[in-house]
């Protein structure tokens, strides 16, 4: 295992366990700045004892590198292997064997760490037939939302891509920010033009629950949404962040009417929506899209979180729109009603 590999795997199961973010970040950027560094210059430096000459690196991540370097696995790794939770229920694994695609990847062009190449070989490797690259909207500039003219730029990327790839196909797509006002952050033209559009509140999660609720119904009835991305907001991680306040009855019957899937996030982080919300979507016959929202390659093995969680709570493949061809998905995204 090497130093980087160390620090990442350490990151992933702090995650799982729902540590403080600041303390996954430390680890995550800790391995992005050695990743710039050659072996031998951290060979001397370990040897040297001066790792934490390097930015970002403390006494506790110098140490894990220090025993890569040596061949061990890190002792700060063992404790985390101990007591780390394993995904992976009967149902849920039976679940996840149906799934063909992710809908709800993120890139290095805008908040993800890997490249397009990297996430589709990941994908490809899992046994994925395709995913949507879902890069951030341009104005979650947090996020380093993609402006038209990149997101035009991205497009050309993947269509190359995808000649290379073939038949394992690079849905184009845009994680779309939900304004105030229940608009789309994009311009209708690229919006029409990509494959899948996953829309997802970013900002004013407190706002009052009337407003609220029309907010994300305005958007869901917007005939280019395919998916309402992590709907309640919530964070599990850290101090937390509590749902989002609207009327999920209200929700999931528009979800319903304008034939709009509901995002089941894998994220180990932000699971959402809640199990009641969720059972609330399978009751009412809405369709699902499990998705990790993975910002790097080895995230897009998250589905089992979503996967577990969607067999509890009575999904099944037959609601889940990643579940079918690409063929059949590219229709079904095509044909949303534009009126109730």
């Amino acid at each position: 295992m090497t130093p980087v590999e160390a620090l990442e795997r350490i990151a992933e199961l702090l995650m799982r366990a729902r540590a403080p973010g600041p303390r996954q970040q430390a680890f995550r950027r800790a391995a992005r700045e050695i990743s710039r560094v050659p072996e031998s210059e951290l060979q001397f430096l370990a040897d040297a004892g001066r790792l934490q000459d390097l930015p970002g690196i403390g006494d506790t991540t110098a140490a894990v590198i220090a025993e890569a370097l040596a061949g061990e696995t890190p002792q700060y790794l063992q404790k985390l292997l101990e007591h780390a939770q394993t995904p992976g229920t009967e149902a849920g694994d039976a679940l996840r064997t149906q799934l063909k695609g992710d809908l709800h990847v993120h890139s290095d062009w805008s908040d993800g760490g890997d490249t397009i190449r990297t996430m589709a070989e990941k994908a490809r490797a899992l046994g994925h037939d395709y995913f949507a690259l879902t890069d951030h909207s341009p104005r979650l500039t947090i996020a380093h939302g993609l402006p038209p003219e990149r997101l035009r730029e991205q497009l050309d990327v993947v269509a190359a891509l995808n000649d290379e790839m073939d038949p394992f196909r690079i849905l184009t797509g845009v994680e779309c920010d939900i304004l105030e006002d229940g608009a789309l952050d994009g311009l209708e033209e690229l919006l029409a033009r990509v494959d899948v559009v996953v829309a997802s509140v970013h900002s004013k999660l407190r706002m009052e629950p009337v407003a609220m609720t029309r907010r994300m119904v305005a958007a869901i009835a917007n005939p280019h949404v395919d998916v309402l991305g992590h709907c309640t907001g919530r964070l599990l991680v850290g101090r937390g962040r509590p749902t989002s306040e609207f009327d999920s009855d209200v929700v999931i019957e528009a979800c319903r009417v304008f034939d709009t899937a509901i995002e089941v996030n894998c994220r180990p982080e932000r699971l959402d929506p809640p199990r009641d919300i969720l059972r609330k979507a399978v009751d009412a016959g809405i369709k699902v899209a499990i998705s990790t929202d993975a910002h790097a390659a080895d995230q897009l093995e998250w589905q089992q979180y979503g996967t577990d969680r969607a067999a509890e709570c009575g999904v099944v493949a037959e609601q889940v729109v990643n579940a079918r061809s690409v063929d059949d998905l590219l229709a079904w995204c095509a044909a949303h009603p534009t009126t109730a």
